[in-house]
């Protein structure tokens, strides 16, 4: 999955639907999301913040940018990570990375 958005901007926010292994959607009931991101090559992580849940049955969330989640141009790494509310935390997807493109824009 890759993500385009010009540097500054906060939408679109990047919306995902969350899947088991088996490509079934994720019950998101009582559960909390977070968003992380970092640019490709680094282990700082430029983005740590809360996403929203807008379909829990269905594994839908997403994300609302911020003017600073943007501000750099580059290629970027992200995953949502979920908190079940039995504790057990698991990272979407798990078999790799959303990949999030920051473009320039003109002014």
């Amino acid at each position: 999955m890759a993500f385009y958005i010009k540097q500054n901007d906060t939408s679109p926010s990047l919306q995902a639907t969350l899947k088991d292994g088996a490509d079934n959607a994720v019950d998101l009931t009582a559960a909390t999301v977070r968003f992380h991101m970092r640019q490709l090559g680094s282990q700082t992580v430029k983005v740590d913040s809360a996403a929203t849940v807008s379909d829990a049955d269905n594994g839908v969330v997403y994300y609302q940018w911020s003017a600073s989640d943007t501000d750099t141009i580059g290629s970027f790494e992200a995953e949502f990570e979920v908190t079940f509310s039995g504790g057990e935390i698991e990272s979407f997807p798990n078999n790799r990375f959303i990949q999030v493109e920051i473009t320039d824009d003109i002014a």
